[in-house]
């Protein structure tokens, strides 16, 4: 529990450092008293290979390339998620094709007994028996579906984390590449009427709206 604690504090300092993670800098070199303007500073702008090539080698190293820290919950998180879903399901399903296994040789041998140390009987829900859940040859199918299941379901998260991973790598090429898109916070919204005319030169009214970056 101590370990988990210790990564979401990690994961928290980083997001309060990505405030300060801004590439628009105040020109200091203009003279006009209305606010600062803003430049982007081209000489930090990451390279795209570079993020993806960091990224590969260990998940999450593109976004702290890129500075993005704010990403990093999202992308250990998957990571985690999917790692704690494969651990489990694994889990499971070595349960059932082992109880599987043993319930299979003791069948063959005629030794099956309700010894709570078979593995058969280990998985069995409480207070069931062999008898409970339909016999011997009833129970071999169901474990022979469980652990049918459950390797699905293990390959499933296999490949989640597999789609996690790529995922990751878009993001820190994308957002390398997006480095110097105009997100500028100098953004205004003008709301201003408009005389419009169609291709008959009727004349009508419209209302304007205009983002100006």
């Amino acid at each position: 529990m101590k370990h988990w604690l210790t990564i979401v504090l990690v994961m928290l300092a980083l997001v309060l450092k990505a405030q300060d993670q801004i590439y628009y800098h105040p020109d200091t070199t203009s003279t006009s008293d209305d606010e600062p303007k803003y430049y982007i500073d081209l000489t930090k702008k990451p390279d795209a290979i570079k993020a993806v090539w960091l990224g590969a080698i260990f998940p999450g190293a593109g976004q702290i390339y890129n500075k993005s820290y704010w990403k990093l919950p999202i992308v250990y998180g998957a990571f985690m998620g999917c790692g704690y879903a494969i651990s489990w399901t694994q889990n499971r399903y070595s349960n059932y094709k082992q109880a599987y296994l043993d319930l299979y040789n003791d069948s063959q041998a005629g030794t099956v007994s309700e010894d709570a140390s078979k593995s058969y009987i280990a998985v069995l829900p409480n207070g069931y028996t062999l008898s409970s859940v339909g016999g011997t040859s009833t129970w071999m199918n169901t474990l022979n579906n469980r652990q049918s299941i459950y390797r699905r379901y293990r390959d499933y998260c296999i490949l989640a984390t597999i789609v996690a991973y790529a995922l990751s790598l878009i993001d820190a090429y994308v957002d390398a590449q997006l480095f110097d898109f105009d997100i500028s916070p100098d953004l205004t919204l003008n709301v201003e009427p408009q005389i419009y005319y169609d291709l008959q030169q009727q004349r009508s009214a419209e209302l304007k709206l205009a983002l100006q970056f």
